[in-house]
């Protein structure tokens, strides 16, 4: 039981870390949404039918694209700097693990340490929104297809706005999609969530990879200043004494 008690510990730990390091780019996401639903629906709800029918064009495919490219962008950077602490956190605890000495470090984590998974890991807790609304909207996929705002029930326009709130970028270009007369289901959505995931798996990896060889080539140069300054030869102290210092060779 004890056991089982510093495992279950060990892994909300662990899961708390995940969503600690996706939480500033889940937020970005989220911007991102709203800086897309002001950009491609301007004229507000009364005129929805009217503003979808003719904001959906290739600019607002444009946007859609800047928005996410923006948004991976922002992600990609900040896994890039949590794979390369953790790489420093994972030389920590193999320190730690192998040190006959008992080396501790109080700075120390484990569940900061670095695992190429980690970064998955991290980038399926920011698509979360995305695969969930993407269900969502896909199970209500008839309810959300009214002709005008006013026409959708209390519910499903709760749902629609807490949807591009939380997760436009992806149900947006769909929803726009759909008011136009492309029928499109949202269950597609979800394919969204796959490029968060790759974006923060891949850069986590490379922020990693980068500190090591940052390291290596800091712990080269090391060695290379070391191995320099023992070959210089010694200087001998003759006393200044005429005929005792030996002449240089021509």
């Amino acid at each position: 039981m004890k056991t089982f008690k510093k495992k279950l510990k060990k892994f909300g730990k662990l899961i708390w870390e995940f969503f600690k390091n996706s939480l500033p780019a889940s937020l970005m996401f989220c911007t991102a949404g709203i800086v897309l639903m002001m950009l491609t629906m301007k004229g507000g709800s009364d005129a929805l039918e009217e503003t979808v029918k003719h904001t959906w064009t290739s600019t607002s495919l444009l946007w859609t694209i800047v928005c996410a490219v923006a948004a991976c962008g922002y992600e990609g950077l900040l896994m890039y700097a949590y794979g390369g602490t953790h790489y420093e956190m994972l030389v920590s605890g193999n320190l730690k693990r192998t040190s006959e000495l008992g080396y501790r470090d109080s700075k120390h984590k484990e569940e900061k340490e670095y695992r190429a998974w980690k970064g998955f890991a991290v980038g399926a807790f920011v698509a979360l929104f995305t695969i969930v609304f993407g269900i969502i909207f896909g199970c209500n996929q008839k309810a959300l297809s009214a002709d005008t705002a006013e026409n959708l029930s209390t519910g499903m326009a709760i749902l629609l706005l807490v949807g591009f709130f939380l997760s436009g970028w992806s149900i947006i270009p769909l929803y726009l999609m759909n008011a136009t007369g492309i029928y499109v289901s949202y269950f597609w959505s979800c394919l969204f969530g796959i490029l968060p995931i790759i974006v923060a798996g891949v850069f986590y990896i490379i922020g990693a990879y980068g500190r090591r060889n940052k390291v290596i080539r800091q712990q080269e140069l090391a060695d290379k200043a070391a191995a320099t300054a023992t070959q210089k030869p010694k200087k001998i102290n003759y006393g200044g004494l005429p005929g005792t210092k030996p002449k240089k060779r021509k």
